[in-house]
């Protein structure tokens, strides 16, 4: 009978050690590494979320947003670019509903959007639709591409120059310091966040009050 329990008691002990050491382990040690893991690059992890000059969120570096401006009102922002709906050709992507159109390069729907998009466009920076670079008159795969090309910043430059009392230069300036080069050198196209040269151009959070 003492045998039996003397038995019992070293499972016991076992099993209690066995539980005290997974718990340690996977209840503290694994959490607690994952958590360190997440900080590198705490901001991905986050969100990349940008913050005006009053602290306040104002996006992602990761989402675009096109900015919004009341129909004739001044326009001193950056474009990124567009998803486009049957009514309305320069709609912007919706963050809350990232969709591609799904059309073709053969669909008569799609070319219509390009061809009033090309208009729209060089008609607000004034310059020939020839002008107009592909990425500004097609959307992304998602809708919400935060990027575009040199090129197409480079077509809005004088525009925003112009609305925002600031030199050609200055904007330039702007562009160049949130243009970020082919991703480790050799993939992709240098691109231009357009979110975070609106925020250095003084867009705000305008529903944010501190």
């Amino acid at each position: 009978m003492k045998t039996v329990v003397s038995g019992l008691t070293r499972q016991c002990v076992a099993a209690v050690g066995v539980l005290l050491a997974l718990t340690v382990l996977l209840g503290v040690a694994y959490p607690a590494a994952v958590w360190a893991v997440s900080r590198v690059g705490a901001g991905s992890a986050e969100g990349s979320q940008l913050v005006d000059a009053r602290g306040c969120a104002i996006g992602s570096s990761l989402i675009g947003v096109d900015p919004h401006v009341p129909a004739g009102q001044p326009d001193p922002y950056l474009h990124a670019r567009v998803l486009g709906s049957a009514d309305n050709p320069m709609a912007p992507g919706d963050p809350a509903a990232s969709a591609a159109s799904n059309k073709g390069p053969g669909n008569e729907d799609l070319k219509a959007w390009i061809d009033a998009r090309r208009s729209i466009i060089a008609r607000r920076e004034g310059v020939p639709p020839s002008a107009v670079p592909a990425d500004a008159v097609t959307g992304s795969g998602s809708g919400l591409d935060p990027d575009i090309s040199q090129a197409y910043a480079a077509v809005q430059v004088p525009r925003i120059a112009r609305t925002n009392g600031l030199s050609e230069q200055q904007v330039r300036a702007i562009v160049d310091r949130n243009t970020s080069a082919r991703q480790w050198g050799f993939l992709g196209e240098s691109r231009v966040n357009v979110m975070k040269v609106n925020l250095a151009l003084g867009r705000t959070a305008p529903s944010c009050h501190r």
